[in-house]
């Protein structure tokens, strides 16, 4: 497959998440089965599962400024809490000017 055919959904995951993905698949998607891959328990591998889950709409999402779609990766993977993660996008939404939408550019 050609690098601008892969999805933008798909380019947006790291590594660990494509393997997990991969790993998902070939176990016909199999929450028991990954578990045991894994050597980690049911909910680990269900909570695994939802935060990929959200990475992939997040991504899936592009009409957002990367900058936003980056702080929400950030708190779907612990990285950062959830109140910093809107504390930020707040900000960046009142700091960041609407685009300009000029009645030409229509055409």
């Amino acid at each position: 497959m050609e690098l601008d055919r892969i999805p933008q959904w798909f380019l947006g995951l790291e590594e660990e998440d494509a393997a997990f993905l991969k790993n998902f698949v070939l176990r016909s998607g199999s929450l028991k089965d990954i578990a045991k891959y894994y050597a980690v328990s049911y909910p680990t591998v269900r909570l695994r599962l939802d935060k990929l889950i959200q990475k992939i709409q997040i991504n899936d999402q592009r009409q957002e400024a990367p900058f936003q779609a980056y702080i929400k990766s950030l708190a779907v993977d612990g990285r950062i809490d959830l109140e910093t993660a809107k504390d930020i996008l707040d900000h960046y939404q009142r700091e960041t000017p609407a685009p300009v939408v000029r009645p030409d550019a229509a055409t």
